[in-house]
């Protein structure tokens, strides 16, 4: 029920075309599941009849509705890399700083945990993906002439299921069941999707803001460098991290590790933050939904294990993070930082020998950069 890549994703497929109206977020175990479950296997024989691929649905226009989706639910920072992947698949070109300007003009209408303390269910139960799509298709925000598997635009995608003479759609709520958990574009919770790109002299990466208070957003302080996230936890509760820092954990992207998610960093950081420390977080690694409360620059592009310049910073750098300006800086010389030797290292195949980890390392040698998507499809890099 948490609101991360999973159920995120099931939104964008949803608006995206790809799944029934109204399909996203029905329960498992009831009767209009599994309603739905037949009529989708019954939709897709008969759209592979007629000759429709996915091809057919995941366009230009499919795409930009997603990210929209996406950033009026703040939903998971995975999909600055999942849907550039997606795109790139379709033929589609899709940058971060696509996110950028469409986040500054696309309202955020959701709360849904980790952003506020509503589960899905009661987002569902709000109104859910049906009033969703009717207010942004109301504010011009998505794009109503797509092909869908419903065969119809997306205004089919107002409806919502239900179990009368079989299945049937009906209208979508008019207006949110609860304003706390879903608004209306003329009263959102924030003017903005609250995602935003930091550039600099350290890369580029992404910045999760709708649930980090403004006050927190801009951070100056001696870096912490550590290659693993045990490390740093191991720092934490040595008490060794005290005072303003911003900690910088590399080696955590796709070509190093394959890009584990670092969710056991906001809890420490967050304590320190607490204490009235100005902390921030720096990583080529992804944190998802876990990405809130600290300022987190995440997915920074190059990585440090394509000798981006997060492999070249030490202790005590002073580093600044301004979400508000949307910089990402180390406080070095250029002359200096370029001539220093790169230090650290991702995790060492051999240690893991057995593992399984072996078996991935033709992709970690293929895949190109997260803010292209973290993808391994020709051409992307």
């Amino acid at each position: 029920t948490f609101y991360g890549t999973a159920n995120s994703n099931q939104l964008l497929m949803e608006i995206m075309g790809l799944h029934l109206p109204g399909a996203s977020f029905v329960n498992p175990g009831t009767p209009l599941r599994d309603a739905l479950t037949t009529a989708a296997g019954e939709r897709s024989v008969a759209l592979a009849r007629d000759g429709v691929g996915i091809a057919d649905v995941v366009d230009e226009r499919a795409v930009v509705n997603g990210l929209v989706a996406l950033l009026a639910t703040g939903g998971s920072t995975n999909h600055t890399m999942h849907l550039v992947a997606i795109a790139a698949a379709a033929g589609v070109e899709l940058r971060w700083s696509d996110f950028a300007e469409l986040s500054a003009v696309v309202p955020l209408l959701a709360r849904v945990y980790p952003n506020g303390k509503a589960d899905i269910n009661h987002f569902h139960a709000a109104g859910g993906t049906s009033y969703l799509v009717r207010e942004l298709l109301g504010a011009g925000l998505l794009h109503r002439d797509v092909t869908t598997v419903a065969g119809q635009g997306l205004d089919a995608y107002a409806t919502e299921p239900f179990i009368g003479d079989g299945l049937r759609w009906r209208p979508g709520p008019a207006r949110s069941l609860d304003t706390e958990v879903l608004r209306p574009v003329a009263a959102p919770f924030a003017p903005d999707g609250g995602l935003r790109l930091l550039d600099g002299n350290l890369g580029r990466a992404v910045i999760k803001t709708s649930a980090v208070a403004p006050e927190h957003r801009i951070v100056k302080a001696p870096a912490r460098v550590f290659d693993d996230q045990a490390h740093l936890l191991a720092a934490f509760a040595a008490g060794e991290l005290d005072g303003d820092l911003v900690a910088v954990v590399r080696y955590q992207g796709p070509r190093a590790n394959g890009m584990p998610e670092l969710h056991k960093l906001t809890p420490a950081l967050g304590a320190l933050q607490d204490r009235g420390h100005r902390v921030a977080l720096v990583t080529d690694g992804r944190m998802s939904g876990a990405s809130g409360k600290v300022p987190a620059a995440i997915h920074v592009s190059p990585e440090a294990a394509a000798g981006g310049p997060l492999a070249r910073i030490r202790d005590g750098d002073l580093v600044a993070l301004d979400a508000d300006a949307g910089l990402l800086e180390v406080l070095v010389p250029a002359p200096e930082l370029d001539a220093r030797e790169r230090t650290g290292a991702p995790p060492d195949d051999a240690a893991w020998a057995g593992t399984g980890r072996e078996l991935f390392a033709a992709f970690r040698r293929a895949v190109g950069p997260a803010e292209r998507g973290a993808s391994v499809i020709g051409g992307v890099r």
